[in-house]
């Protein structure tokens, strides 16, 4: 291998153009005939008996030549960007420049590298943390969750339907007097009020009894995610089967010692106050630190290949699928799209404003890590490795051998950094309050389209 030249075409870009000797290439094609012999038919010899030189008369002395040279790239070009220490972020892609018996081949490889990136000031980062006072209100939400969980469903056939019922009906829609696909449901349960239908469906089942059969009238609107209905007047064929509510227990001292530790409503209201105050300022904390990350981004400066932000949106899209499959059951992403109208494009598009910000930030945190020279030893690298290991339930050499180790060391060296701007934060919240007194007026936004 011989390196012609290297040179820089752009920002992120750079061309490698290098040779591999006629002996290197002489002997990848001996390996592929090799390789490739057994499956070789030519008329007058037995299968996998063809000389080479045959091979080559018949098809030409390139036969072998493609796959001599691509086996020959990886190494090749590996042992450039060690030796020229060039750190790249994706697949080169390889193009032949000339190849011969007699000269050997010419490559030329375009790489994208890993940006240069600039970061403002890390230490010292001031922003706002407020903890949300917990109110009476907020303690009186959980207690009739807490209430909700033990009540009993008790059936209703003295009187009409009424907003916060619970109704079971059948019911068929119509277009134009037909029936159209999705439109049909039966003893489908329904609480009244939940907006579960579209709008109007609901509001027409109240005053209504058990029994009755009745038209609902509505029509779709016009931003609805299946274009054949949206904006068209439907009425629904409905039968109203059944009305239950909901029981609630009595709030008294019985009621705390079933559903808590504590043997009065007083002590369970203090619990979930201290909770919900834990919570608050745990949630207080993490937007702290999300607005001190947010600063990171917002003064790094850096020229960013697309490729890494396509390959972080990626990432979340395997990720909210996986989700998808955990949370119901075999339901793919594709089913997911079209149940929602949503194109893959418009999925992307949706990630890409957060992908964009986590790819610049996990950019500045490498380049601190390099300012301020963090390493991982190897004891530290095993002793994490150890935790993860425990973490999955598996033996760490199994760990061992599904991670790269360089990759994770940067990981860990990230975690450090993450750790170093955090404790050096500062909380400052008549900053944050006077920037907002002093800032002009902002336009009024124009409404967004709905979804």
């Amino acid at each position: 291998m011989s390196l012609v030249s290297d040179v820089k075409t752009d920002v992120n870009m750079r061309e490698v153009t290098f040779s591999i000797t006629a002996e290197d290439l002489e002997a990848a094609c001996e390996r592929v005939y090799q390789r490739q012999k057994k499956d070789i038919a030519v008329k007058g010899f037995r299968k996998g008996k063809v000389p080479r030189k045959m091979v080559e008369k018949l098809y030409g002395e390139e036969v072998f030549f493609e796959d001599a040279v691509n086996s020959l790239i990886p190494a090749e070009l590996d042992a450039i960007i060690r030796e020229k220490d060039i750190n790249i972020i994706d697949r080169p892609s390889v193009e032949l420049v000339s190849c011969s018996k007699e000269e050997g081949a010419v490559c030329k490889a375009t790489l994208i590298t890993k940006p240069e990136v600039t970061v403002g000031e890390y230490k010292g980062i001031h922003a706002p943390m407020r903890v949300r006072e917990i109110t009476d209100e907020d303690i009186d939400q959980q207690i009739e969750m807490l209430r909700s969980r033990q009540a009993r469903v008790v059936d209703v056939d003295d009187r009409a339907a009424q907003e916060g019922d619970e109704v079971k009906i059948n019911f068929e829609g119509f277009i134009d007097d037909v029936a159209f696909e999705g439109g049909k449901g039966e003893d489908y349960p329904l609480r009244l009020g939940s907006g579960q239908f579209i709008p109007g469906f609901e509001e027409q089942i109240v005053g209504k009894n058990i029994g009755d059969k009745f038209d609902v009238n509505v029509t779709f609107p016009e931003e609805y995610a299946d274009e054949r209905y949206a904006g068209k007047p439907a009425v629904f064929k409905t039968e109203l089967l059944g009305i239950t509510v909901q029981e609630l227990p009595e709030l008294d001292d019985e009621f705390a010692k079933d559903v808590s530790e504590f043997d009065t409503v007083a002590e369970m209201r203090d619990d979930i106050k201290a909770k919900l105050t834990e919570s608050a300022e745990q949630q207080a904390q993490v937007q702290f630190e999300n607005a001190v990350f947010d600063t990171i981004v917002a003064q790094t400066d850096a020229v960013i290949p697309q490729v890494l932000f396509d390959r972080r949106i990626d990432q979340r899209i395997r990720e909210f699928e996986s989700q998808l499959q955990q949370q119901y059951g075999d339901l793919k992403l594709a089913e997911y799209l079209q149940l929602t109208g949503m194109t893959m494009e418009q999925l992307r598009d949706e990630y890409e404003p957060q992908s964009k910000k986590e790819v610049t930030l996990r950019l500045a945190l490498e380049k601190i890590a390099d300012t301020e020279d963090i390493q991982i030893s190897d004891d530290e690298l095993e002793e994490a490795l150890q935790d993860f290991a425990a973490q999955m339930q598996a033996p760490v050499e199994f760990v061992k051998a599904r991670i790269p180790m360089e990759d994770y060391r940067t990981d860990l060296r990230v975690q450090k950094v993450v750790e170093l701007i955090k404790s050096n934060a500062v909380v400052d919240n008549e900053t944050a309050e006077e920037a907002a007194e002093e800032a002009p007026a902002a336009e009024e936004a124009p409404a967004a389209d709905a979804e």
